[in-house]
């Protein structure tokens, strides 16, 4: 009598079963945005040199990331032609995909470098990016500064809201140098001609001062020669 052996069937993988995004795991830019596509509960999730980076919410960020995107947007409503995003994922390169609390740059009919792809993600690196360090510095001021660096997004700012102290870096020849503010504590973007930031109004909450600020700069003649080869036909 022969007894018949039955091996069972190896069970398949369920296609539409999406693992969750785990802190610190190692994916491609595919499978990073597969994944976060998934997760519609996660506000916040980037992939710096091919690893996800899942910050902890915390309550030093909004305030904080509400001053920042407004001063950039009274700049960007006095200048057709630049665009500003807050928290868009951005496709840097295959490993490198950062969600900056908030970027400016310029359209790409104006002959800026960024665009928006046909599935709606801002691709290869904006004019200016800036992120609220409450506690993320060691990312921020490391492995995404690097990525930045390389894919040439030309200005990147980090503010460390525990230290009250603000970041201004400027692409020069391919790396970034720190930008210097003038006697009274008040940067002058390098890319965008009239983007002044008051720090120190910034970092005591002091908005109006802020606001004040980036309108005076985009008041000068610099501001109004760049907002003309903005509109310039191409």
């Amino acid at each position: 009598m022969h007894e018949t052996l039955t091996i069972p069937a190896t069970p398949s993988a369920d296609p539409s079963h999406v693992p969750p995004l785990r802190h610190g795991e190692r994916l491609t830019r595919d499978e990073f945005e597969r994944r976060y596509e998934a997760m519609p509960h996660v506000n916040k999730a980037e992939l710096i040199n091919g690893v996800v980076s899942m910050p902890s919410p915390v309550r030093a960020h909004g305030r904080p990331h509400g001053h920042l995107h407004t001063w950039l947007g009274v700049y960007e409503a006095a200048t057709p032609g630049v665009e500003g995003h807050i928290d868009a994922t951005v496709r840097l390169d295959l490993g490198n995909e950062p969600q900056p609390d908030s970027m400016l740059f310029i359209d790409p009919a104006c002959g800026g470098q960024a665009r928006i792809s046909a599935d709606d993600y801002v691709e290869n690196g904006p004019e200016l990016a800036a992120d609220i360090a409450a506690s993320t510095a060691g990312l921020d001021l490391g492995g995404k500064l690097l990525a930045y660096q390389r894919n040439g997004v030309r200005e990147y700012i980090v503010w460390r809201v525990p230290e009250r102290l603000l970041d201004w870096f400027v692409l020069r020849d391919g790396r970034y140098e720190s930008l210097a503010p003038d006697a009274a504590g008040v940067f002058r973007s390098a890319v965008f001609p009239g983007l002044w930031l008051d720090a120190p109004a910034l970092l005591r909450a002091d908005l109006t001062v802020v606001l004040a600020c980036v309108q005076r700069g985009t008041a000068t003649p610099e501001h109004a020669a760049f907002a003309n080869r903005l509109a310039a036909p191409r």
